[in-house]
């Protein structure tokens, strides 16, 4: 079955190697929404998010020729945000503080998909409490609906370590959440 989807993306990111304004306008304008969210979740802090968005269109537009799947365009455009963030964040804090987890956390098998919240307003404010490692994989899981090799990808690591990390992130949110309650 051909991924319509797909097709798409190759079009677009062919377009936009010939340097076609519309399908630029066209990344921007279809992406602009979706990064933007993604990366205040990670920074936690408007202004920080739209100053490291027009840094990610930057990155985007310089590099959009080298990308060789375009297909995966989606996973490209998420590892550059998530990159660039965590580049900003860097500069702001120390890495200790940004990165207080353990990578060698053993996988624990498959994650659960039914966290289940009554108000989605109290989901991002527990968003905002727990660590970055935490937020992130929450985030692109499930606000981003993105499959959990599209979060290995982006985030470079095996598929049963963001099982793992999914695991430890629901429960961080599910104390901070009691915690507030």
């Amino acid at each position: 079955m051909v991924d319509k989807q797909a097709i798409y993306y190759e079009l677009l990111v062919l377009r936009c190697c010939r340097g076609q304004k519309e399908a630029l306008e066209e990344l921007v304008t279809s992406w602009e929404r979706r990064l933007f969210y993604y990366i205040h979740r990670l920074v936690d802090d408007e202004q920080d998010a739209w100053i490291i968005l027009q840094e990610t269109w930057v990155k985007v537009l310089q590099n959009i020729k080298k990308l060789r799947e375009p297909r995966k365009l989606p996973v490209w455009l998420y590892s550059i945000a998530r990159n660039t963030a965590i580049s900003h964040l860097r500069k702001s804090y120390s890495e200790k503080a940004i990165f207080k987890y353990d990578e060698n956390i053993s996988n624990v098998g498959d994650c659960d998909s039914n966290l289940s919240f009554d108000n989605a307003e109290q989901i991002h404010y527990g968003l905002g409490l727990i660590s970055l490692q935490h937020r992130d994989v929450l985030t692109l899981f499930f606000l981003r609906d993105l499959s959990l090799e599209e979060i290995a990808q982006i985030l470079h690591v095996p598929v049963g370590t963001v099982k793992s990390r999914l695991y430890y992130a629901k429960q961080a949110l599910k104390d901070v959440l009691k915690k507030e309650a």
